[in-house]
């Protein structure tokens, strides 16, 4: 399996990315209302109340762009952010959360399972709350996502709940667990830890690739 690999961005540093441009583009509730195709997209995703709407709005620098709350499972279509022309992000329903009704959970199992069919996803972003470290479930999102041949990111969410000795420790652990080409991070949208390597990598993941692993020439 050849792994979609990031090209490095040359003009990508540490400091601080915005995104002028990113914008809501709609919300899909069947694979037929799927956007075009074309262009690259990194999809988020993360247990229910995991943090991942905060760590989205943290990343793209916009509040409320991504709605957040404290139900679990508030998440119910595959939503769709354009950063520029041809770059998305894709914002999954939260997995764990049992009070989903059974259709409603079959229905997000279909969208989901058919994102591997597209060619312009290139990458994968998982939200853990570092304080409950990796899952069941999120170490099965891990294997989906090498299969499908995506880049994948770990975010250990919600670090500033937990001291230093203790991320450090959280982070090794996550670290353990991910196969070759998988990263991780500690993150925080409250403190603003990590946002600058979080886009980093985002950027990493959507930037264009032709045949071959090089970049291509002028559109």
């Amino acid at each position: 399996m050849v792994l979609r690999a990031p090209l490095k961005a040359a003009n990508c540093t540490l400091g601080a990315v915005q995104y002028p441009k990113v914008r809501f583009l709609l919300s899909v509730a069947g694979v037929d209302q799927f956007p075009e195709d074309s262009g690259r997209e990194v999809a988020f995703a993360g247990r229910s109340n995991s943090g991942k709407s905060s760590a989205i709005n943290a990343i793209l620098v916009r509040n409320g762009l991504a709605r957040t709350s404290k139900t679990p499972g508030r998440t119910k279509l595959l939503n769709f952010f354009e950063i520029e022309p041809g770059r998305r992000i894709i914002d999954l329903p939260g997995y764990g959360y049992a009070a989903a009704p059974p259709d409603e959970r079959a229905q997000w199992t279909t969208l989901i399972e058919a994102l591997p069919l597209r060619d312009s996803v290139a990458g994968l972003f998982v939200i853990v709350d570092i304080r409950r470290g990796v899952s069941e479930s999120d170490a099965h999102l891990f294997h989906w996502a090498t299969s499908a041949g995506w880049q994948l990111h770990v975010l250990l969410a919600k670090s500033d709940k937990l001291n230093q000795r203790e991320r450090a420790l959280a982070l090794k652990d996550a670290e353990g667990l991910l196969g070759p080409g998988m990263t991780a991070q500690l993150f925080s949208a409250h403190d603003k830890t990590g946002i600058p390597a979080a886009q980093k990598r985002l950027n990493q993941m959507l930037q264009k690739e032709s045949p071959g692993g090089k970049p291509p020439g002028p559109d």
